[in-house]
């Protein structure tokens, strides 16, 4: 667990209601993925949100390209036969001075074959900077995913 020792001078104490929060916030977020509802999953993102993952040659850039990367990849995946599931865990939540929050959590991705078996696909490292909207929600203004069997 994060003590207040843990954290860089100036940045704002722990919480595990905040700890909390951001574990539900992930929760949401994945279900809406993995249902293809691209553009409820691209809302959990700030308007110029920047996603960058390793299987695509630059950074997906705002909602509106993260709906079109999303959308392209569930319509792969159907034509494939092929449903994936993404669970995040171990969550490591460091709040910021400004309140944007640092979250560094591992992703497990399983493809499963329609009718068919269930594997493990990707194992990742997801590196996120969460913001709060103007609603006062969790917003994603950055993630970078990195990959386990990358160099």
């Amino acid at each position: 667990m994060t003590t207040a020792s843990d954290l860089a001078p100036g940045t704002t104490a722990w919480s595990a209601a905040l700890h909390a929060e951001v574990q539900q916030f992930y929760a949401h977020q994945m279900q809406l993925l993995d249902l293809a509802e691209a553009e409820r999953w691209a809302a959990t993102f700030t308007e110029d949100a920047t996603f960058a993952v390793p299987t695509l040659p630059e950074p997906v850039r705002g909602r509106a390209g993260l709906v079109a990367a999303t959308t392209r990849s569930h319509a792969e995946l159907a034509a494939a036969g092929q449903r994936h599931r993404h669970f995040m865990g171990m969550l490591d939540v460091r709040p910021r001075p400004d309140g944007a929050v640092d979250v560094r959590s591992y992703a497990v991705v399983y493809a499963s074959e329609i009718g068919g078996a269930s594997r493990v696909h990707r194992v990742c490292v997801c590196e996120d900077v969460l913001v709060r909207g103007e609603d006062g929600g969790l917003r994603v203004s950055a993630r970078t995913v990195t990959r386990d069997d990358l160099a």
